[in-house]
């Protein structure tokens, strides 16, 4: 059966069958993994060849509307993280 969502402990699972590592050592790998992306991303783009691109996009502040009460706030800037799949990996999917 295959899901939408993977959960890090499930991933780690998967590299201690396939590459024999214990559990405990998979958890480190994927946690590693994770704060030196995060780390790379706070400095700008992000590209993993073959898989896509990470991009940091700046959203200026803005004014909302509370779509119930009518009510208007103001939404604060903010860091948005998108993500463009590569060539190779659209053909691979289509």
């Amino acid at each position: 059966m295959i899901r939408n969502s993977l959960k890090k402990i499930e991933i780690a699972k998967n590299l201690r069958l396939k590459k024999g590592y214990s559990l405990s050592y998979s958890k480190t790998i994927i946690d590693n993994l994770i704060y030196s992306m995060s780390q790379i991303l706070k400095t700008g783009n992000f590209i993993l060849k073959n898989i896509g691109s990470f991009k940091l996009k700046n959203k200026a502040e803005r004014i909302g509307r509370n779509p119930k009460s009518g009510e208007v706030y103001k939404i604060k800037k903010r860091k948005v993280l998108s993500f463009k799949t590569s060539k190779k990996l659209n053909n691979l999917i289509n």
